[in-house]
């Protein structure tokens, strides 16, 4: 019998307007999706992971948001995630 691999880690993102207007929510979502296509190998095959753009990330240049991203990302992975 073939040996099953796991499915690919996947990663949804949930923006709401208290981010700010469509153009602002839509800048969020392509750049944290940028930012977490490189990030994506460092969970375990399988993951579904869903990030959370809290109202700050509006105002928020790339390189704070891949700050932050990469925290939380360490706090998932050490188990510190709730």
């Amino acid at each position: 019998m073939p040996r099953e691999s796991a499915p690919p880690s996947r990663a949804g993102f949930v923006v709401s307007k208290a981010v700010g207007g469509a153009v602002v929510r839509n800048t969020v979502k392509r750049r944290l999706r940028h930012l977490m296509r490189d990030r994506l190998d460092r969970v375990p095959p399988g993951s579904l992971v869903v990030v959370r753009a809290l109202p700050g990330a509006g105002d928020a240049d790339h390189a704070q948001l891949a700050r932050d991203l990469d925290a939380a990302l360490q706090r998932l992975l050490k188990g510190g995630a709730r």
